[in-house]
């Protein structure tokens, strides 16, 4: 079954995943290091980052290394995009209601 991106993110050991792997590419004996957890319990979350395409494997030699799907985070953040204009012009609302008060005081 292919996992869902947003159930892939709700995870913060996959949100971690994704940081890291935005950095330079990782293999999971790599990322196993930088949590407290076995490496099968980060080839699991591995999994489920491949099957919602969040990250892609490139096999070099006898290691598999994870690279972060830049195009799928682009969609991701497109999806996004018309959330966040609506968000920010409310929270621009706040900022100058909250100094309006502020100067009243």
């Amino acid at each position: 079954m292919k996992q869902d991106i947003f159930q892939a993110i709700s995870d913060p050991t996959r949100r971690a995943i994704l940081t890291l792997i935005a950095i330079q590419a990782l293999t999971p004996n790599a990322m196993a290091e930088k949590f407290d957890m076995t490496r099968q319990a980060v080839s699991k979350h591995i999994k489920v980052l491949c099957e919602c395409e969040l990250i892609k494997p490139e096999p070099s030699g006898r290691e598999i290394y994870y690279h972060l799907n830049a195009k799928k985070m682009q969609e991701f953040d497109h999806w996004l995009a018309q959330f966040r204009q609506k968000w920010e012009t409310q929270f621009n609302q706040l900022d100058n209601l909250l100094s309006t008060i502020k100067k009243q005081q």
